[in-house]
């Protein structure tokens, strides 16, 4: 006998895996691998010049070409990246967010070429730029214009590419920047007003609940996944209720809560990675296990994250993981599974709650484009205080401050454990970019570089001009500059000055004093404060560490140095010189770090500051750590150095020993 209250079995979500490196034909073997193993949709990562603007031959660019992902500077690095993929019949998520139209655009010129139904393509760029503000670190606009690039390509695809979703609002950053699980909530939401707000007067009122209906997420599930679950069922009656009260949107499937996930990368270990494995699975679990809150779109990191850029046997893996728990078990043939339950309502409603009330903080303030100070703030100080929490060991990691004796891993034994870009690859990048710009149609380029100029003065949408100037051949730089011209620069706050003091360190207050009083007395010594540089060489945006280090170093008692991200060498040997400092610490978490710090200290060398020690820190295999030490590094730090008290404490020891051979 049937039971007719059973659902019928829901479908599985796309199964994905964020990648990209090195070239585009390598990336495109990667992709058309993956596709073969079973993996349902594409999520493209693009190196750190193409999301910032910038051609592959800038100064900015160099030693980050390759690394995060893959450089697409103009129409044929596009096309080489999706041959032999139909892309009518594709789902493809890209992470780009400042460059998000050109990318588009690219996209767009290349399925056209393909013989494809325009109006069929089916995916999402992310294209939210207050997180990047806040977060990540690859804006290039000031808010306002970023908000109109950000309605350009809404208003365009509604119409033009009605199955692709405009923009993610991306909370993915904010997690991985520390925020609560009621900031995660109330900061995406009140991006995704901002962003209704801006597109609400430019569509006829009768064809925006369509453009609500095309707004979707990209979120975070940490550990912690009954409040990870929570947080998903909370994200789906807050939406609901802000489309439904503050927009009057009346159809519940325009009201409907879209969202792809990424299971959080920043609680991944470089000690025993092993372990990443199990938190991975159940991370998952936080956005499958609720089917009125499931995900519709699931990557996975891999396992060696911590370590450096995952090979395709890391990237199946991962992938095996989703087809396991949605193909095997009986996950997908039930109705929610907490419906109901009293602790998840409560847990639910309490989410809401803090949510709400941090909204309205935000509303008071203008919104959040008014409040991104605010919020950048905040979030420093929540990752501080959840970086005091591991160090006293009151949050618990496996591996990390609890159970840490190990047997030596299988897994990573043998020929490395992670994959290595070329350094060759750079200057191929740059040759192919060469030979495009020297074979192209200088007229058509310079009149379609026109256009778009004109289209981004008068404020008419972008959209068709950057498809015209792909077609036509303009680079991915080229566009940037067009953009940086007309809109100007940005520069986002750092959060460490609005940052209240970081918590308790580990050992409690007598770790704390001893620092302190190490400070005071080798300041003494010096006859003025300790001064300590911390410097983000490159177009690397990932700031927390950076941030966290300049936060802890001000509550130890040093004066510190830290003007944000994207600095070349020479300006950070340039502020070394100018403000007299006695350390300097680079932060760098792209793979750009031989390049980047060894330029740094052949400049100091050249500026007679061979007495300034220089430690650096961010995802470095060993092999690069001892040579980077023998370029002259003091200290080399990694994910796995997660004391920031015992790091302080080496900062001062090593300005006293300089101190003591400059006495000599």
């Amino acid at each position: 006998m049937t039971d007719t209250a059973t659902p019928p079995r829901d479908r599985p979500w796309l199964f994905r895996t964020y990648a990209g490196h090195s070239t585009a034909a390598a990336s495109n073997a990667l992709y058309r691998a993956n596709l073969a193993k079973g993996q349902t949709g594409l999520s493209v990562a693009f190196d750190l010049p193409t999301q910032t603007g910038y051609d592959s031959d800038h100064p900015l660019a160099r030693g980050e070409v390759g690394k995060v992902g893959v450089p697409i500077s103009h129409l044929g690095d596009m096309r080489t990246l999706f041959e032999q993929i139909p892309l009518e019949q594709m789902n493809t998520s890209m992470t780009i967010n400042a460059t998000a139209a050109w990318l588009l655009a690219l996209y767009i010129a290349v399925a056209e070429e393909q013989g494809a139904d325009v109006a069929r393509l089916q995916g999402t760029v992310q294209n939210d730029i207050i997180k990047e503000y806040l977060s990540r670190g690859t804006y290039i606009f000031p808010p306002a214009p970023s908000l109109r690039l950000i309605g350009d390509v809404a208003t365009y695809t509604y119409r033009s590419v009605p199955k692709w979703n405009p923009m993610n609002v991306c909370s993915y950053h904010l997690q991985e920047a520390g925020a609560t699980p009621e900031q995660e909530l109330a900061y995406a939401l009140a991006t995704a007003t901002a962003v209704l707000d801006e597109v609400r007067g430019r569509v006829p009122e009768a064809d925006f609940p369509t453009l609500v209906a095309r707004i979707s997420f990209f979120v975070n599930a940490g550990i912690r996944f009954v409040t990870e679950m929570c947080k998903m069922r909370a994200f789906v009656d807050l939406w609901d209720e802000i489309c439904a009260t503050r927009y009057g949107v009346e159809d519940p499937k325009a009201r409907r809560f879209r969202y792809g996930v990424q299971v959080n990368s920043l609680g991944l270990t470089e000690q025993q990675p092993e372990n990443n494995v199990y938190r991975i699975l159940i991370e998952m679990l936080a956005v499958t296990l609720s089917r009125n809150a499931r995900a519709r779109a699931v990557q996975l990191p891999a396992w060696n994250e911590a370590l450096g850029l995952p090979r395709p046997w890391d990237q199946q893996w991962s992938l095996r993981m989703q087809q396991v728990l949605a193909l095997e078990t009986d996950l997908l043939e039930y109705g929610d599974l907490f419906d109901g339950n009293p602790a998840v309502e409560g847990k639910v409603e309490a989410l809401k709650a803090g949510a709400r009330a941090e909204l309205a903080r935000i509303d008071a303030m203008g919104g959040c484009v008014a409040a991104i100070d605010y919020m950048k703030g905040a979030l420093v100080e929540s990752n501080a205080a959840r970086l005091g929490r591991i160090e006293r060991g009151e949050t618990v990691v496996v591996g990390v401050n609890r159970y840490t004796t190990t047997e030596p891993s299988p897994l990573t034994a043998g020929e490395g454990d992670i994959l290595v870009v070329d350094p060759s690859v750079e200057a191929e990048q740059v040759a192919r970019l060469e030979a495009w710009r020297g074979a192209r149609d200088a007229a058509a380029v310079e009149a379609a570089r026109a256009a778009l100029a004109r289209a981004a003065r008068e404020g008419t949408n972008i959209m068709p001009p950057s498809i015209a100037a792909a077609k036509a051949g303009l680079t991915t730089g080229e566009w940037g500059a067009v953009m940086r011209e007309v809109f100007g620069e940005y520069r986002a706050p750092t959060g460490v000055a609005q940052a209240a003091a970081a918590p308790e360190p580990a050992g409690g207050a007598d770790a704390e004093a001893e620092v302190r009083a190490a400070v005071e007395a080798v300041s003494a010594r010096l006859g003025r404060r300790i001064k300590f540089l911390v410097g983000k060489p490159g177009l690397d945006g990932h700031s927390n560490g950076a941030e966290q280090i300049a936060v802890r170093a001000r509550d130890c008692g040093m004066e510190v140095v830290y003007e944000g991200i994207r600095l070349t060498p020479a300006q950070i040997v340039n502020a070394a010189l100018e403000e007299g400092v006695h350390v300097v610490g680079l932060s760098i978490l792209s793979g750009s770090h031989m390049e980047l710090i060894g330029e740094v200290v052949t400049r100091m060398r050249r500026a007679g500051l061979d007495d300034v020690p220089v430690v650096a820190g961010g995802i470095i295999p060993e092999e690069d750590a001892e040579r980077l030490r023998a370029l002259g590094v003091a200290r080399v730090y990694t994910p796995k150095d997660f004391e920031l008290t015992r790091i302080m404490a080496d900062i001062v020891a090593l300005v006293d020993a300089q101190t003591a051979v400059a006495a000599e």
